[in-house]
């Protein structure tokens, strides 16, 4: 059994090491931003000190967003292994730029730099994912990594304050680029290929699951007859509900350690116990989606039911007064996020074939830069309203509205499908 389900270990596991270091990268900087010896030594102090901390989550996600752009096709056209091997190269680079700057100006640019190199992540997934996996294993092939992308913050919100606590905020960066260079590079440099066709290890048994159809009616519903996906409305509603996704996924986590100590009160072992436990609630939906997800085949209306928990989430985190109870809604309302962008994703593979796969990760993964926006509106906002975050909180209701909106035009249309489609037995041999 075991020698037809390699593609877990040759693929899957890369690909959840890859989330979870560069998630530490990504967000690490929502736990650096609240020590003071950092703050003092790039200059982010004053009266607009908030919109500076914003502004270095700004420029990475637009850099991050924009660049999905350009890695979707080049990952078309050279493979997601060679593009995976590239930008890690990039951005290990980059962590130590970063651990040796001493102005502000010098670290933003290695932010920018940054979102640059891991802007192919998205794209890099989704080409493996489309290529490895059968279309029935899609959910767990998706969770599999997307684990990596929740668990390394709540794992890696521990380690930045110890090392932080123990050496320097620099020491921090220099570790995140020792993680790459010596398990991130390697794995992908010995283990991962473009296709399974292409690997040595893969047995013709696995291969021939990997490629095996679905229902031939299914397929057709799904993925609209032989229409591109840019031509289904679908995949506009999944891109517009990242854009709000990641607006607000963006806006919680990057601040929510500060929320924690500034407007909560909590020290800063307090801040780091609810932060973990934040990543944790959105790994826990992650899982639960991708279950759920292959199990009902109906994604949008667990997509919509999210952003309704979203907005009670936040909409508590607003009125109670218990701060333990409010910081765990905000965290609530973050891991049902993680929800959405984990079926954002397995939409993405629903709607493209493994030829546009890179491309249309590409456009999913451009809807990073409205975590930027977030990010730093809410740092202007805090600035106006003297350090108060219910501004903030009552514009990720408002946005967190939009998304239940425009799924609600989905649900519908994959109704229908439903019932055109009978299930499929319930048990697939691998």
């Amino acid at each position: 059994m075991l020698h037809r389900q390699k593609r877990w270990f040759l693929i899957a596991l890369p690909i959840f090491f890859f989330w979870f270091f560069g998630q530490i990268d990504k967000v690490g900087i929502s736990v650096i931003q609240t020590d003071p010896e950092f703050l003092k030594a790039l200059g982010m102090t004053g009266i607009d000190k908030n919109a500076k901390i914003g502004l270095l989550s700004f420029v990475f996600t637009i850099a991050y967003g924009v660049s999905n752009l350009f890695w979707g096709f080049i990952i078309d056209k050279f493979g997601a292994r060679k593009t995976a091997i590239a930008g890690l190269f990039v951005w290990t680079l980059t962590m130590f730029s970063s651990g040796l700057s001493t102005t502000y100006e010098a670290f933003l640019i290695s932010r920018i730099i940054l979102g640059f190199g891991e802007g192919m992540m998205i794209p890099v997934s989704g080409k493996f994912i489309s290529a490895w996996f059968n279309k029935r294993e899609l959910g767990r092939a998706q969770a599999s990594w997307l684990t990596g992308n929740y668990l390394g913050p709540a794992i890696g919100a521990v380690i930045l304050v110890l090392v932080i606590s123990s050496l320097h905020w620099q020491a921090a960066f220099f570790m995140l680029a020792g993680f790459n260079l010596v398990i991130n590079i390697p794995m992908f440099i010995f283990l991962t290929r473009n296709t399974p066709a292409e690997h040595p290890w893969v047995s013709k048994e696995e291969l021939a699951f990997i490629h095996r159809p679905v229902d031939s009616k299914e397929h057709a519903r799904s993925s609209n007859g032989n229409k591109n996906f840019i031509q289904d409305y679908r995949f506009w509603i999944v891109w517009f509900g990242m854009l709000v996704c990641s607006f607000l996924f963006f806006g919680i986590s990057i601040w929510l350690p500060t929320y924690l100590i500034e407007a909560k009160g909590f020290a800063k072992e307090g801040m780091t116990s609810i932060t973990s436990l934040s990543w944790l609630f959105a790994l826990g939906f992650v899982l639960a989606c991708g279950f759920l997800a292959d199990k009902t085949r109906r994604p949008s209306l667990m997509a919509t039911i999210l952003f309704s928990l979203t907005i009670i989430f936040l909409t508590t985190a607003v009125f109670v007064p218990n701060p333990i109870l409010a910081g765990v809604c905000m965290g609530l309302a973050m891991g049902c996020q993680g929800g959405v962008f984990h079926l954002s994703n397995m939409f993405l593979v629903k709607y493209s074939t493994q030829e546009t796969a890179g491309r249309a990760a590409g456009l999913i993964g451009f809807t990073n830069l409205m975590g930027g926006f977030s990010s730093y509106i809410m740092g202007w906002l805090r600035d106006s309203s003297g350090g108060s975050f219910t501004t903030s909180i009552f514009m990720l209701i408002i946005t967190a509205l939009l998304g239940l909106i425009a799924y609600l035009f989905a649900i519908k249309e994959e109704a229908s499908e439903l019932r055109a489609v009978p299930f499929p037995p319930q048990k697939i041999n691998a």
